[in-house]
């Protein structure tokens, strides 16, 4: 990552990965990413309010986010996954800034609405609650 370069970078070069306890990461293809509110707690006592990570995209066949929503539905979601979001530079190459989601899990799958009056992609969307968060 450089740190070196001090020009704003567009937030449209992105990749999401899930990352399983073995380092195995899963490209998701994601067209969104919401971030939470990442909050300084003063008080380690008190546990702050869940906050949440939102991935979006157009739903297609492969049935990732919703696998994993539906293994955590039976009580069956692997553990020690993270959600790793890197921001990339214009070239699509070089990593601006990494955020790794630790401890993941899938806390609600949504879909956007059916209208048979729209032409419009169907959006898939996973609120991913998490333990904490590391920034590079």
């Amino acid at each position: 990552m450089s740190s070196h370069d001090a020009r704003p970078v567009m937030g449209c070069n992105f990749r999401v990965e899930i990352v399983d306890g073995n380092g195995h990461a899963t490209e998701v293809g994601c067209s969104e990413v919401v971030f939470p509110a990442l909050a300084v707690h003063a008080d380690a006592q008190s546990p702050p309010a869940e906050e949440q990570l939102v991935l979006r995209r157009a739903a297609n066949g492969d049935g990732v986010l919703h696998d994993w929503w539906a293994k955590a539905c039976k009580g069956r979601a692997p553990q020690r996954r993270s959600v790793r979001v890197t921001l990339l530079a214009p070239d699509h190459e070089r990593t601006v800034k990494r955020w790794r989601f630790r401890n993941a899990r899938p806390a609600s799958l949504h879909y956007s609405p059916l209208d048979a009056m729209a032409n419009a992609l169907v959006m898939e969307s996973l609120a991913v609650a998490f333990d904490s968060v590391e920034i590079e």
